[in-house]
């Protein structure tokens, strides 16, 4: 499988939309192969790393986010799960997955109802280690600074709005693969 290849089915390679969505990716995934190489003795996935975050942002052209070239009608917050349908008509389940639970730190079921947030209800939070390091990855990029790697205090500064879950789930993270 060639995520550009899936990619390039759903984005214009000539638009902005495309450009920031492959240089995000690719930001995401070198950080996410670089712990997950110094840490052979989790026997994580490289491969499935690999395509799974290149790929874990593909629904955000269906979201309203002008800023990243993206005209959609959904809410940002959305573009997780659109991604993880996409994915599985593509035939690629567990990549749908790492979609679906990147957002945030994940989001529970309980928090998506209790702040009535506009995703399906059910816990979309990273499961398999794989999705974690994707998830805990993704933290460090954002698409509209693109290439520039965030601190972990800014990080924990902009995740602390969304509760102390989601603070414990970082930092636990930044242990099991910073060894912070």
């Amino acid at each position: 499988m060639n995520p550009i290849d899936i990619i390039s089915g759903y984005y214009s390679e000539k638009s902005d939309a495309y450009r920031i969505l492959v240089e995000h990716s690719r930001d995401v995934t070198n950080k996410a192969l670089a712990i997950a190489r110094q840490h052979p003795e989790m026997n994580l996935d490289l491969e499935f790393i690999s395509e799974a975050a290149m790929l874990h942002d593909i629904g955000v052209f269906l979201c309203n986010a002008p800023a990243i070239d993206c005209h959609g009608e959904a809410d940002y917050i959305c573009h997780g799960y659109l991604g993880a349908d996409l994915m599985r008509k593509e035939g690629y389940p567990k990549h749908a997955l790492v979609c679906e639970r990147h957002t945030g730190a994940g989001i529970t079921k309980e928090e998506i109802i209790s702040r009535n947030l506009p995703l399906p209800h059910r816990d979309l939070y990273p499961v398999s280690m794989e999705e974690q390091l994707i998830c805990f990855a993704d933290k460090f990029f954002s698409k509209t600074k693109l290439g520039q790697e965030k601190s972990i205090d800014k990080i924990q500064k902009s995740l602390s709005k969304y509760g102390d879950t989601t603070i414990l789930r970082f930092d636990r993270w930044c242990k099991l693969f910073l060894g912070e």
